[in-house]
């Protein structure tokens, strides 16, 4: 099950599934995947990601899969990779709080996410050793190059889960943190995030996107950074922000 909330500005998306630890089947990922196009055409100005009860995401729902039938390229390329796009160029700045276990699609949807705070106590990595089946949703990408082709092979090989405080050690997130302090601290970037210069967030989260994708090497990105300043110029924000300063003052930005 999956909740739609709007209020602010902000969109709260919850995976509302805690007695099977938000495990995702295939119409959790349809509903997933509505509730970030309805978020988008109401035009909200930030996202939060999370999930109710102990656990963030554990995955895949394999409860009553057949490994005969199973339509692996049908939850993956069908399902789950549509979503991870949507999600990734979704366009306001997006947060996620994930408390308990983060894995396969779980960690995909944190991949996709572009601010992660995490528990310190949170499990993530790959179980898949277990199953005889190999690490998916963007996961291979997220643990290579973030913390290099041996670790992220021993997480692989040994299935072992490592914490969200070792996790964002790692680089793979933003921030650890008590869990008890994780809602709070999401909800108040998102707000932050919310009421500020949004075309300006969206120019960086391009720029960093192409990083990310290997689109632009670094005169690329300086010169991208420079159209894209160009073209702030000419928004409402960029004004107010100028003028703001000038008038030693708070901004007062509309997102325009």
């Amino acid at each position: 099950m999956i909740d739609l909330s709007i209020h602010d500005g902000i969109a709260r998306v919850t995976l509302n599934a805690p007695e099977r630890l938000n495990a995702l089947g295939p119409d959790d990922l349809r509903a997933l995947d509505a509730a970030y196009a309805e978020a988008e055409a109401a035009g909200v100005r930030a996202l939060v990601l999370r999930g109710e009860g102990r656990s963030f995401c554990a995955g895949r729902d394999i409860a009553g899969i057949d490994p005969a039938t199973d339509d692996v390229s049908g939850y993956l390329d069908g399902l789950v990779t549509p979503l991870l796009r949507r999600m990734s160029a979704f366009p306001a700045p997006t947060f996620a709080a994930a408390q308990g276990a983060a894995l396969g699609v779980g960690l995909g949807l944190l991949v996709a996410t572009d601010v992660v705070f995490v528990a310190e106590d949170a499990k993530v990595g790959s179980p898949f050793a277990a199953l005889g089946a190999a690490l998916d949703s963007g996961g291979h990408w997220l643990l290579v190059s973030r913390l290099g082709p041996h670790r992220a092979l021993d997480l692989i090989y040994s299935g072992r889960l490592i914490s969200g405080a070792e996790a964002v050690a790692g680089g793979l997130f933003s921030r650890a943190l008590p869990a008890g302090e994780l809602e709070a601290a999401v909800s108040e970037a998102a707000a932050a995030a919310a009421n500020g210069a949004t075309q300006a967030f969206l120019a960086s989260k391009h720029i960093v996107a192409g990083l990310r994708d290997g689109d632009l090497d670094f005169w690329s990105s300086v010169a991208a950074e420079t159209e894209a300043q160009t073209a702030l110029r000419d928004t409402a924000d960029y004004r107010e922000g100028f003028a703001a300063f000038q008038q030693k003052r708070p901004p007062v930005f509309r997102g325009r």
